[in-house]
């Protein structure tokens, strides 16, 4: 089962980055991050202030992006049929693909915040508290995109349908994520950390009574 499952990453990893499911959230986060000077001007103080807000939620918008390549495509293709019948459960099989979307999303979002923070004028404390706060919550959004894509597949819109439902469920990642950026964070990366862990434990079990239920 092990090797079942490493394969199975290893496969998901292979054809995102092949196929352009890891870079289009990448170029979308950049553009974002780029355009924003643009709109409210040359004010370094302003940029400083809420240049690491607009980078959060560049990112919870760039989250939306692959959520039709997650699980879709393999469900019309018969793989997770195929994988039940070796013996993987739904819940691992979900467990599977969240470690797999991470690893072909978390690691290039950083990558771009770390490259967009110099567009906002954010340095010191200020980046690397920003980059703190997008590596403790990216596995939570990879697990939230892999629930809503479990959630919405086979339906007819998924993908708008998907945005509605992935923006509210992220929203206390978006105020602990950018509240650590303020001058009060206070612990805001301590609750950022506790709702990313509560999120990505709870991945594998709705996901996965998500794909049951689609299969059924």
């Amino acid at each position: 089962m092990i090797g079942t499952l490493g394969t199975l990453i290893w496969r998901d990893v292979r054809q995102s980055y092949a196929s352009g499911g890891t870079w289009l959230p990448v170029v979308f986060y950049l553009s974002a991050a780029t355009l924003f000077p643009f709109a409210v001007g040359p004010d370094r103080e302003l940029l400083l202030q809420t240049g690491g807000g607009i980078l959060w939620i560049a990112a919870l918008l760039a989250t939306l992006l692959p959520l039709d390549r997650l699980i879709q495509p393999d469900l019309d293709n018969g793989i997770y049929d195929q994988l039940i019948t070796r013996g993987l459960t739904d819940e691992v099989i979900a467990f599977a693909r969240l470690i797999s979307h991470w690893l072909s999303f978390g690691p290039p979002l950083l990558l771009a915040a770390f490259l967009a923070s110099g567009l906002m004028g954010l340095e010191g404390a200020s980046l690397w508290t920003l980059l703190a706060s997008l590596a403790i919550a990216t596995p939570a959004l990879a697990g939230l995109a892999v629930i809503i894509a479990a959630i919405t597949a086979g339906l007819k819109g998924a993908s708008a349908l998907g945005g509605l439902l992935l923006i509210p469920l992220a929203i206390p990642l978006l105020i602990f994520g950018a509240g650590s950026l303020s001058n009060f964070a206070g612990n805001a990366l301590l609750f950022l950390g506790a709702v990313s862990l509560l999120l990505v434990a709870m991945t594998p079990f709705a996901a996965g009574a998500a794909l049951r239920a689609t299969r059924e």
